[in-house]
C-alpha cells in the first residue's frame, strides 16, 4: 500500500493521531504535495460525503474524518503551491443573523476546504450586511453559503439572498443555503442559486456551480 493510500485511509477512517506522521513520512520519501493532497485527503473526503449521504456515516464520523484531514492539511501547507489549496476559488460562509449554530456550518466550512475551495467563515449570527461588507472586501468571492437551523430565523436568509442580490454582485456570485428547515421550495422562492440538504453534496454543488 502507497504512503498516498495510507493517507486516505486514515481520513476515511478518522485516524486523527496517525495523520500528521503519515504526511510527513510522505513528504519525507517524496511524494508529491499536491498528490498527497488530492489523492489522499480530498479523494477520501469524497468517499466521506457520498457514505454521508447514504446514511453509511453520520455526522460524529464525518467531523472526525474532516479534523483529521485538517491536521493533515497542517503538515502539508508549508510544501504547497498556494493556488492548490484555494484553487476552486472563495467561498463566504456564515450562519444568519439571530442563529448561534455552527454545528452544521462548521461540517458545510471543512468539506469546501476538503474541495479546495478558499473558505471566509464569518461565524454565527451573521448580519447581511456583513455577508455584503465581506463581499466587497472580495470580489473575486465564487460563492457565498448561508445556514440556518431555527425556523424563526428563515427570514433572515431570505433578508441575506437580497441584500447580496441588490450589492451588484448578483450575476458574479452564488448563493448556496441550507439548514434543518430550508426546503429547494424555500430556496426557489427566495432566488437563491442553490439548496443542499447535507456538507456531502454542498461540496460536490459547488464544485459543480464553479465549474
Amino acid at each position: 500500500m502507497s504512503k498516498i493510500a495510507d493517507i486516505a485511509a486514515a481520513v476515511e477512517g478518522g485516524k486523527v493521531k496517525l495523520i500528521e506522521a503519515l504526511v510527513q513520512e510522505a513528504l519525507d520519501v517524496g511524494e508529491d504535495p499536491s498528490a498527497i493532497l488530492d489523492e489522499g485527503m480530498v479523494a477520501a473526503m469524497g468517499v466521506v460525503g457520498q457514505k454521508f449521504q447514504q446514511n453509511e456515516l453520520f455526522v460524529p464520523e464525518m467531523l472526525v474524518s474532516a479534523k483529521t484531514m485538517k491536521k493533515g492539511i497542517e503538515v502539508l501547507r508549508p510544501h504547497l503551491a498556494k493556488e492548490s489549496l484555494g484553487k476552486m476559488g472563495k467561498i463566504i460562509i456564515g450562519t444568519v443573523a439571530g442563529d448561534l449554530h455552527d454545528i452544521g456550518k462548521n461540517l458545510v466550512a471543512l468539506m469546501f476546504e476538503s474541495a479546495g475551495f478558499e473558505v471566509i467563515d464569518l461565524g454565527v449570527d451573521v448580519s447581511p450586511k456583513k455577508f455584503v461588507d465581506t463581499l466587497t472586501e472580495n470580489p473575486d468571492t465564487k460563492i457565498v453559503a448561508a445556514s440556518t437551523l431555527l425556523t424563526t430565523t428563515m427570514k433572515s436568509l431570505k433578508d441575506t439572498v437580497d441584500a447580496v442580490h441588490a450589492s451588484g454582485f448578483k450575476d458574479k456570485v452564488s448563493v448556496m443555503i441550507g439548514g434543518a428547515p430550508v426546503t429547494q421550495e424555500y430556496a426557489d422562492e427566495i432566488g437563491a442559486t442553490a439548496y443542499t440538504p447535507d456538507a456531502g453534496s454542498a461540496a460536490a454543488k459547488a464544485i459543480e456551480l464553479v465549474s
